[in-house]
């Protein structure tokens, strides 16, 4: 297991989940069994992220194009997220986890949605790890809708248009309400972020697994932070060791 310091974690990661699909299709299996062996995954990651302390974990579990998928998938997903949100209850309330949720909820189904917002709800005062999920969301649809937002404010009268900046723009992005992300996770192999905390992720480390999500295990996610921790994070500045100001891009870690 590759060792990490506890004195450097990364505060919030995010965790692009994918391969699952390409799990069950490897094993000549139906997708629905891949998503079922994915939410094995979550747990363990939610349990571990809790352990070494992490602040926050964002876990893209359904993006706003996931609705373009065949039906039948669409609603197996829903059941696993139904069923993720009565099982999982006890869990969060005995390790102190806050659940918290963004994206376009309102095209949930009514039976998730009302699941969803209560164990929100009741896991509001805890205070030990907040755990986001990223439901029916999207990066460029969360800018967006900030954007509609401050133009209301500004055609109303309530908000000078020359006083918006980048912190008054970013007090309004529901994934920054856990803070900017340090770390984003992307599992199975692709080298993208795929519309996931776009605004949030300006300054964030990347790290790529070829890890197929289903497989992801606690030392995949111990490898991921080790290789963020063993990085100089310069925010456009000088490194310590003289580097050029601009942030180079990362290569392929997995």
């Amino acid at each position: 297991m590759p060792t990490i310091e506890a004195r450097n974690l990364p505060r919030h990661v995010g965790i692009i989940m994918d391969g699952n699909g390409r799990w069950a299709t490897a094993r000549g299996q139906p997708r629905s069994v891949g998503h079922r062996e994915g939410s094995k995954a979550v747990r363990r990651i939610v349990k571990l992220g809790r352990r070494i302390g992490l602040d926050a974990l964002t876990l893209y579990a359904f993006s706003f194009q996931n609705w373009n998928r065949p039906g039948d998938e669409v609603g197996a997903l829903m059941s696993l997220l139904y069923d993720y949100l009565v099982s999982e209850r006890q869990e969060l309330m005995d390790n102190g986890i806050r659940l918290d949720a963004v994206g376009d909820l309102d095209r949930l189904p009514p039976t998730v949605r009302q699941v969803l917002d209560a164990l929100r709800d009741e896991t509001r005062p805890n205070s030990g790890m907040t755990l986001a999920l990223a439901l029916s969301y999207g990066g460029r649809e969360e800018i967006a809708a900030v954007a509609r937002e401050l133009a209301r404010r500004a055609l109303a009268g309530e908000l000078d248009p020359a006083a918006i900046d980048a912190p008054s723009f970013g007090a309004l992005v529901p994934s920054l309400r856990v803070g900017e992300p340090d770390l984003i996770i992307r599992t199975g192999g692709e080298m993208r972020i795929s519309n996931f905390l776009l605004y949030g992720a300006a300054y964030a480390e990347l790290y790529f697994s070829d890890r197929l999500w289903p497989d992801f295990t606690e030392d995949d996610l111990f490898a991921a932070i080790a290789s963020y921790q063993r990085r100089e994070r310069r925010y456009g500045g000088i490194g310590s060791a003289g580097g050029t100001a601009a942030d180079l891009p990362r290569g392929k870690e997995s």
